[in-house]
């Protein structure tokens, strides 16, 4: 098999992606598709909304507290049995979700099991590993593989929608745990943890000769050799920099996705417009991750960074403008901004960490870091309406996230990725640093 894995016409890489961009395709948008199952759960039921909702913030909390514990889990087994966990919790949750008769079966189901298995087969699980497969097109690669979260999103979620409306909310979730079993199960078992354990190097580049004198990528060789454990790493500035931004990142990203379709119907837009806002917004992230994530392999992770909170706080700025004048060129630029800029942030999370903290201990620093990251995904919308309901607008809690996207680009500056190791575009300044 590993000869087989040497001799494709492509680097193996390639596939790595492939399959990271499916399961993201499936399994991310598997979690999303509960805001589908909610409204015929609350008319089966009549349950609270709160309660009901409930279940999927619970599970946002477990995948924060399971995020170290699959750090570790990927240090210590790989890629492939974090997956297969994932695929196996998710599909359990998603199977099981239909036989619930009582709100505790729907935080245990979509709660604990599709929550944990989210974190597997999400952004932080795949973070977990695909830095190791590229250097020069790190920011590409990681790009294109979360694109297919855009891609499961206007292609997965209108088919769920359509089998609730002709089957009923149980048959559709059964659907998508099958799904989730058949096809992520088999093809997660192609991932490889790195190219060496299949004899090759990252990029598919050929392995060193004894006469070459390799291209190091090092621009601080103390911090680089240093072997970093979890323990050593919280111990460092730039840990505490990175987890700030990275809180600061999921805060602002999931305040104003959870809130902006509530917003543009309070403010007058009608549902159409406001559907279509959330929506756009993904499609846009598409290219937006991509485009960004390669400009990122040319000019550094703190540009790339910068520009996507730039780009979340000129969307608060224009929901702030939206109030006083309801014109749909501010829409439109609300979701450029959110879509094509912000959503950059993803494309990056992982090689910031990796290139600052590279080692066989990265899982366990990720994951750890990624609590931090959840934290801000779980505070960003609970904050948001929470200053809602004391002040009866959105204002403050809008210019709040303009304050939150400004404070996450000046803490990715502070921990400085590219001081350490230099990206495929900047490696002059590896190389003047190894001659100084």
């Amino acid at each position: 098999m590993r000869d087989l894995m040497r001799r494709l016409p492509f680097f193996y890489g390639w596939i790595i992606i492939a399959v990271t961009f499916v399961t993201m395709a499936i399994g991310v948008n598997a979690r999303t598709s509960f805001s589908l199952f909610f409204p015929p759960i609350i008319d089966e039921f009549g349950w609270e909304r709160g309660v009901t909702a409930g279940a999927f913030s619970f599970g946002f909390l477990v995948s924060a507290a399971v995020s170290p514990l699959i750090g570790r889990a990927m240090d210590r087994f790989g890629p492939r049995m974090v997956m297969e966990l994932g695929v196996a919790l998710m599909a359990a949750g998603l199977l099981l979700a239909p036989l619930t008769t009582q709100p505790w079966h729907l935080y245990l189901t979509i709660g604990v099991l599709v929550g944990a298995g989210s974190i597997c087969l999400g952004y932080s699980g795949q973070s977990l590993f695909l830095p190791n497969w590229f250097n020069r097109r790190r920011g590409l690669a990681m790009g294109l593989a979360f694109a297919g979260v855009g891609i499961g999103s206007i292609t997965l979620l209108p088919w769920v929608q359509h089998m609730i409306e002709q089957t009923g909310w149980r048959t559709a979730c059964t659907a998508m745990g099958i799904l989730v079993l058949v096809v992520l199960a088999p093809i997660n078992l192609l991932l490889r943890k790195r190219p060496q354990d299949i004899g090759l190097e990252p990029d598919g580049d050929a392995a060193p000769s004894a006469s070459s004198v390799p291209v190091s990528n090092v621009v601080d060789p103390v911090w680089a050799g240093i072997d970093w454990t979890l323990s050593r790493a919280v111990r460092t500035a730039r840990f505490w920099w990175i987890a700030l931004a990275y809180f600061c990142g999921l805060y602002i990203w999931y305040a104003v996705q959870v809130h902006q379709t509530k917003y543009l119907l309070d403010i007058g837009f009608s549902p159409n417009v406001a559907v279509w806002a959330l929506g756009a917004v993904s499609l846009l992230g598409i290219p937006g991750q991509i485009a960004l994530g390669h400009l990122s392999d040319r000019v550094g992770r703190e540009w790339i960074w910068a520009a996507s909170c730039v780009g979340f706080a000129i969307c608060f700025a224009a929901l702030v403008a939206l109030k006083y004048f309801p014109t749909l060129p501010l829409v439109y630029l609300m979701v450029l901004t959110q879509g094509a800029l912000g959503y950059g942030l993803t494309s990056i999370m992982g090689a910031v960490v990796v290139e600052i903290f590279q080692g066989k201990h990265y899982g366990s620093i990720f994951g750890t870091i990624m609590l931090a990251a959840l934290a801000g995904g779980a505070a960003g919308p609970w904050v948001t309406g929470a200053l809602h309901d004391l002040s009866g607008n959105y204002t403050l809690a809008f210019v709040i996230g303009i304050g939150v996207s400004v404070l996450s680009a000046i803490a990715i500056w502070q921990a400085s990725p590219g001081k350490i190791r230099a990206v495929a575009g900047q490696l002059h300044k590896a190389q003047g640093a190894g001659v100084g």
